[in-house]
């Protein structure tokens, strides 16, 4: 992997819309005739990346709850930079589907948000109305994983990669709401780069159709700034390796390849094996082991 440290990763194509997505989109506008209020689930390491702008304006006349979830994997100060920032267009909840952090609450700021609806609704004689919700993110933020918990039930398929879950489907979840689930949406051009690496470093992006050691690289250089003692701790980097990666000509990939020594990906010769540690550091990152880590601030 020859390069300098100033190289971009646009010569990757990380652009991924594909057909059944521009199709979700024409559905969704059906379907929001028929909604009360409008879940906005964002990704909480990436609020912004994981915003799809066709959404918010899809939705700009609709109640709005905004959603940061995957919460117990991000960075817990600035979480709430983010809450107090999306504060201002909508109510926000922290949540995390994994563990059911947060999951409580929905119904009741659901309930919240409608009360004056209702009360109107039961002055013209119309008594337990059914409040319609719909969940809407991109691929990969956990909406069916959420579904399930605030449902109670494993209706839903779940599954870690992007686009498991296919069609719309109407789910009960208390005696007068029901949430309609619908497939991740993407758009069609990434506004610049860094959106488009941080879908790549969370796992939004397929990764088979991405250069792995690429997108590992671009990671570890964020990481390496941002997060610099988690990456020394987890990584057991000693005073001798610091040396290395401050001395070299493209410190990031010596990090890279320090990375790949400790942790034995190798190859016939000792060389070490550059797809191997793109992949450890990409696991590392996306399931916590290297701290709860923020990719983006407001």
């Amino acid at each position: 992997m020859q390069r300098n440290n100033e190289e971009k990763l646009s010569k990757i194509n990380i652009n991924w819309y594909p057909g059944h997505m521009a199709k979700t989109r024409k559905q969704i506008e059906e379907d929001l005739k028929l909604i009360d209020v409008v879940i906005e689930l964002l990704d909480s390491r990436i609020p912004s990346a994981s915003r799809n702008p066709d959404i918010r304006k899809l939705t700009q006349n609709k109640k709005r709850i905004i959603i940061l979830n995957k919460c117990d994997l991000s960075d817990e100060q600035i979480n709430k930079k983010w809450v107090e920032k999306l504060s201002k267009e909508a109510p926000v909840l922290l949540t995390d589907a994994n563990t059911g952090k947060g999951i409580d609450k929905i119904s009741k700021k659901i309930e919240d948000l409608m009360k004056e609806e209702i009360a109107k609704q039961a002055a013209r004689g119309r008594i337990n109305k059914t409040i319609r919700v719909m969940i809407l993110g991109i691929p990969n933020v956990g909406k069916s994983s959420l579904i399930n918990r605030i449902a109670k039930k494993n209706k839903l398929e779940v599954g870690n990669k992007p686009g498991v879950t296919k069609s719309k489907q109407w789910i009960r979840i208390g005696k007068n709401q029901e949430l309609l689930d619908t497939p991740g949406v993407l758009w069609p051009k990434f506004e610049n780069e860094e959106i488009a690496l941080n879908l790549a470093f969370t796992g939004t992006i397929k990764d088979d159709i991405l250069e792995k050691t690429e997108v590992a690289y671009e990671l570890l250089k964020v990481l390496y700034e941002k997060y610099n003692s988690n990456v020394v701790e987890r990584y057991k980097l000693i005073e001798n390796d610091i040396e290395k990666i401050e001395n070299s000509s493209n410190s990031i990939y010596e990090l890279m390849q320090i990375i790949g020594r400790k942790r034995g990906a190798l190859v016939s010769g000792g060389n070490v094996d550059d797809e191997k540690t793109a992949r450890i550091i990409l696991e590392d990152f996306r399931s916590c082991k290297l701290g709860k880590i923020s990719l983006e601030e407001p």
